[in-house]
Formats: structure tokens, sequence, C-alpha cells
């Protein structure tokens, strides 16, 4: 460690073997009083609640209903619910949208955090623990505190939102299990569905349901784009829609975008189309989109033919351009226009566009009729987006890891022309979490079609997200296809690649019977490749393993196993990562000199690449072997640097834990005040990281 000028403080020092000079109690304390922290998270409440439309009539009932039982549960000081249900279409979010932002903004200054609940739906099932994380940032909490474990994540937002006058709007809800983890403790939790949910009801929601509109709430809605209709003819159409707003939005939208025709020609229209289906209550919805689709332009209707067999829950440019849509930013516009596409608010990623899920709905019935080469073909070509752009994602975020799969031929600009797909690490995570469900569904229409060279390769770069956002349960789905990908195309190399992420999956949820079962399998497969990097992952995670089980001997045989295979592929930072690993394996085995000696060589590696990520990781473990050495002045010189560097890389979970190792040390040399300090910048972390505060030190 480098000399630190400690003129003006009146301190002592410690001369120790070598060069290095180690600070007194006061210096250390004053050092570590002087980190700063860089600004903190999001301090602005979250509003997330997406805005009602401009035109809205007759929901008086409701409305009042509504207000009465927030009222209520306002003044119960206890978490309320409302269960708002209706047909789709029916104007369920568009009403809740009204009277949030029109009665709550104030009565919830805390913010309304919003999820489609099938934005993250997968196979019918919800992923509460990602809705959470989600919440979590978005309440100002940093990446580094929130949990892996969805019940720790729902235990987080328990205590961070304990205090807080929170809103949160769930949309598109099938079950009450989905939504129990997301009640605020001192706010107030909207759930809307197309069905009733009985559980939640005999919990004590309140609950509202939303009818079609009546003769002459449907009346005023069409007056509203229609001023000089005849009743009579406005009421056909009312019966017509079935009373729904998105059905009648769309009829006036395609009415708007013909001036030469009258109200009369729409009912017709309409009319007509109904005589050609059975009269079920969703056929309303279904008649008037056939009429609004047979007239679009062709390159229009081929978007929303599209709509119904891409992946995912929506739609960019990028993505529509990709599947042959000509004339993409038109054709977007024609079906915003029709109500037939929502444009999805966005600061950081590509604009977004939704479908309603009746829209969703229709257009995957219509889909159903494509020919299979022309479905195939649009695909093949999002395929092959997704695979380049995933892989620009993954090299942004992870940089300079090792890979199989070759670079992408394709840059960014030339995958998205218009707008950038990301341009920073953050913004490419982003984009890969808002792409996520489409990143899976692809993966399992690929696997299905046969497309297994692009399984395994996306597979490859969809570690930077599933890592990064421990979205174990798609990694481990992923990763099984990938698995039977790489077989398929005989990469032995792409197989083990593919079982060692899935072993890190399961590592994580500390699985590790099945951990060691792909291991065992990678491990025989590592005879037949040649990229020593293989080899290395592989011992790396079996020692992981080992470490966790209490078998730090075993550990650090292969976490030096790891180290020359990485040495022998000239992998710098592998080298360092696997000394540092070795370092763990001997502090845990208690064999602290020769922790300190391959933890020194570790850091002098690191110094020397510049590899400033790990300095922090190794200063931690080499302070506690220093403590078992101990040379606690020297420890506490290591634990301070580590705290240094983390803070001024925003690594703020090495830092929380190189201020607890600093007060674990500060108790056993009786230095009060280092105690203090790493206590209350604990604190002060914590709370810029959203997370709440200690109540007490130690």
């Amino acid at each position: 460690m480098s000399d630190r000028s400690t003129e003006g403080t009146g301190a002592t020092h410690n001369t120790v073997s070598g060069n290095a000079v180690i600070a007194g109690p006061l210096v250390q304390a004053e050092r570590i009083g002087s980190i700063s922290f860089g600004p903190p998270g999001p301090t602005a409440p979250p509003h997330q609640v997406p805005p009602p439309s401009r035109v809205f009539v007759n929901r008086t009932e409701e409305l009042t209903a509504l207000r009465a039982g927030a009222t209520a549960r306002g003044a119960e000081r206890m978490p309320g619910v409302i269960l708002v249900t209706g047909l789709g279409g029916v104007g369920k979010t568009q009403l809740v949208s009204q009277w949030v932002h029109s009665d709550l903004e104030q009565l919830y200054p805390a913010g309304q955090l919003y999820v489609d609940l099938d934005d993250v739906r997968l196979d019918g099932a919800v992923d509460t623990g990602a809705v959470l994380a989600g919440f979590l940032r978005a309440l100002g909490v940093h990446k580094d505190y929130i949990p892996e474990d969805p019940a720790q994540r729902a235990a987080l937002f328990r205590s961070v939102a304990a205090d807080r006058p929170l809103l949160v709007v769930v949309d598109n809800a099938h079950q009450a299990p989905e939504v129990r983890p997301l009640l605020p403790p001192a706010g107030l939790l909207v759930v809307t569905s197309h069905r009733h949910l009985p559980s939640l009801t005999m919990d004590g929601a309140l609950h509202v349901v939303v009818d079609p509109l009546d003769r002459s709430a449907g009346i005023e809605l069409v007056r509203h784009w229609q001023v000089t209709a005849a009743e009579g003819t406005a009421a056909e159409l009312v019966r017509l829609c079935g009373g729904l707003p998105l059905a009648l939005r769309a009829a006036g939208e395609w009415l708007a975008g013909r001036p030469h025709l009258g109200l009369d020609a729409v009912v017709r229209r309409l009319a007509a189309g109904q005589h050609r289906s059975p009269t079920e209550e969703t056929d309303h919805v279904d008649t008037v989109l056939d009429t609004v689709i047979a007239e679009l332009p062709d390159h229009s209707r081929r978007l929303y033919l599209l709509l119904g067999c891409l992946p995912g829950n929506g739609v960019t440019a990028a993505v529509a351009g990709a599947a042959g849509v000509t004339r993409v930013d038109d054709a977007l516009g024609d079906l915003v226009t029709a109500h037939l596409l929502v444009a999805a608010e966005s600061a950081d990623r590509p604009q977004r566009f939704r479908p309603h899920d009746v829209v969703r709905a229709h257009a995957r019935t219509l889909a159903s009729g494509m020919p299979e080469q022309d479905r195939l073909a649009a695909l093949r070509g999002v395929a092959d987006f997704y695979l380049a752009a995933a892989a620009h994602a993954d090299a942004a975020v992870l940089g300079r890891r090792f890979r199989i799969q070759e670079p992408p031929s394709r840059t960014v600009d030339e995958l998205s022309p218009g707008e950038p797909l990301f341009t920073t690490s953050a913004e490419a995570l982003e984009w890969l979490d808002a792409e996520r469900s489409a990143l899976l569904e692809l993966l399992r229409l690929a696997s299905k079609e046969g497309w297994y060279d692009a399984v395994w390769r996306l597979c490859e770069s969809l570690w930077a997200l599933y890592h990064s956002r421990k979205h174990h349960a798609d990694s481990i789905e992923a990763h099984r296809l990938g698995i039977e990908a790489a077989q398929w195309e005989g990469r032995q190399d792409a197989e083990v690649r593919m079982r060692n992420q899935l072993a890190r999956a399961h590592y994580e949820l500390r699985q590790y019977g099945p951990a060691q079962a792909q291991l065992t399998v990678a491990s025989e497969l590592l005879g037949l490749v040649s990229a020593h990097q293989l080899s290395g992952v592989v011992r790396e995670t079996q020692g992981l393993i080992a470490l966790d089980l209490g078998r730090p001997d075993d550990a650090e045989a292969l976490f030096r196993q790891a180290r020359s295979a990485n040495a022998e592929a000239k992998d710098e930072h592998g080298v360092i990562v696997q000394g540092y690993n070795i370092g763990q394996a001997l502090v845990a085995g208690g064999r602290w000199q020769e922790a300190l000696e391959a933890l020194d060589e570790a850091m002098a590696g690191a110094l020397a690449a510049d590899d400033g990520a790990m300095l922090p990781r190794i200063g931690i473990v080499r302070a506690r072997a220093l403590r078992g050495l101990g040379s606690l002045a020297e420890a506490v010189d290591s634990a301070v640097s580590a705290a240094e560097v983390a803070a001024e890389r925003r690594q703020y979970a090495k830092l929380d834990q190189a201020l607890a190792v600093l007060e674990e040390l500060a108790a056993l040399t009786m230095d009060v005040k280092l105690r203090e300090v790493c206590d209350l910048r604990l604190r002060e972390l914590r709370g810029i990281s959203g997370v709440a505060p200690r109540t007490e030190s130690g």
C-alpha cells in the first residue's frame, strides 16, 4: 500500500515490515470520515401510474366507491386493498388512472408504483421477485442491497415502505398470491383483474365492478368525437361495441381517418361484421378490430398481425424492422392512433409500444392464419436482431469477459439506426431487463424451431442479465434449453459453458446438489475442448461450492486449478480473481500467513493490470487475514483502503462490507472513535442506498 500523508493531524504511525507505513487510529477514522459516497439514489417520489386519456365519461358511481374506499382505509391507518374487476376493454386501467391523477397524488405523497403483471408473466406464473426488485429500485434502493431471494426482497420492501404512504397499482392480476407481496405496509394496493379474486375480498379488499358503459354514457363518449351524432345512430354504435370504451375509441379513430363518411357508415360496417360471428361478449371488440384492421395500410396491417406471433408483450421500432415491417414509424403511428398500441413511458431505453390485452388476443387469432413460411421469416429476423443486440449488451455490462462466440457482425447503431438501444453499461442492463420476457420467449421459440446455434449463443449473452439482476428462474430454464441446443450442435465447448452458467444459478440459490450434477458432466467434457478458460470457470464454481460447504482445503485446490487454467490462457483478470479466491479459502481454513501471501500477489496483479474492481474485494479479505495474524493496525489500514476504493467506484456492497469489518476491528482494538465513525458512515451509506438505517451500532 502506498504511504499516505498525515501532515497536520497530530496522529501517530506504526511502521511494519517492508515500506508500508500504517496510520494511527485518529488518521484512520478521519480517512473513513472523509469518504464521499457520491450522489444518492432517486430522491423524487416515483410516479409510475400511466396518465389517463383526455376523454373520460360517466364513471361517477365507480369513482365514488373508489374515493370512499380509499378514505376509509386511510382513516384506519392500515394497509388497504381495492380490487377493480371488469371485462377486457371496459376501461379498468383508465378508471384507476383517472382516479389516481385526480385524487390520490396528495393522499399518497411518497409516490406511486405500477406494474402490469402481463409484462412479467411467463407460462402463467408471475415473477414477483422481479416486480419487487423493480419497486425497490424505484424507491431508491441501490442494486447492491437488493437480495436475491424473493422472500427477502418482500421483507426489504416492507421495511423500506414501512413509513411511506405509497400507492401501488397492479394491472391484470389473475390470482391473489400474485399481489399479496406487493401490499405497501402504510399505503394502498389497487388491483385490476378480469375476474373476481374472492380471497382478496375475504381479506377485506373493497371490490369495485366496472360495467360496460350504459346507453347514455356511451352516447356521451361518441359525441366527444362526433358532436353532431344522431342519438339513435350513436346508441346503435354503443350497442354494437358492447358499451366497451376500447371498441368505441377504435371505431371513432377509424371514422376520424375517413371524414367523408358519417357515423351511420361505421354502424353499417360493424353490423355487417357482427353477422359473421357469434354474439359473445368479447366479439364486440373483435368485430370493431376486424373492421379497423381491414382498412389499415399494408405495412400497418402486417405489424398488427406480427403482434400476435412476436415474442414478448410489446414491440419497439427496431424489433418491428427486424421482423420485416416496412415504413415502421408510419405503421406504429397508425396503430397508436387507432388505439391498438399504447406508447409506454420510457426515459432510458428505446420507445416501447404495448397492445391492450384484448388487442393482443385478437392479433394472435389473426396471426394463426399467417402462412408458416412468412411467420418463420419474421421470427428469424427478430431472433437475429436479439442475438446481436444481446451480445452487445453483454459486452457493455460485463466488459471483456471470456466468451465462446465471436462478436456480432453488426454494430449497435446498425441494429437500431433510428434510436440507440443503449449507450452505457447501465442502459444496456436496463435494455436487457426491459426485453427480459421477449428474450426468454424467443429462446423457447428458437428451440422449438431447431435454431440451436442461436439458442446457446443467446444464453451465453444473457448471463449479464441473469447474474446481475438475479433472475435465477429464467436462468435455469434458459440454460437447460442452451444445454440441449449445444448438444444438437455438437458444441462441447458451448455445453460446458451452459452447464457452468446453470450451475452458478443453482449455486446462488444454495441448490448445491443440482449445481454439482451439472459440474460433474461439464468436467467430463473438458477433455474434449481446447479453451483453457472453460476449465477455469468450472473449477472456480466447484471451488465456490466447496467453500460454502465448509471444505476450504478442497476449495483452495480447485481455485489453484482455475488459476493455472487462466494463466495458460493468459487471462490476467482470471488469474487475479482466482488469487483472491485462493485467499478466501485459506482465510476460511485459518491459514492466515499463506492467505496473506496469496492476497498480496493478487493485489499486486490487480494494481499492475489496473483492475480496480478487484481491489476492494482483495483488501477486505486481506484485512481478515491480517486480523488472524494479530496485525490489527495493518488490518485496519487494509480495510480503510478497501473502503476508499469501493466508495470511489460506487461498489456499495463492498463498501458496506469494509465498514463492517472495520467496526469489528475497532471493537477489538477498543478504538471508540473509529467505531463511532464507521457506524455513522454505515448509517449514511444505507440511507443514500435506500435502505432504512440501522437502529443500533455494531
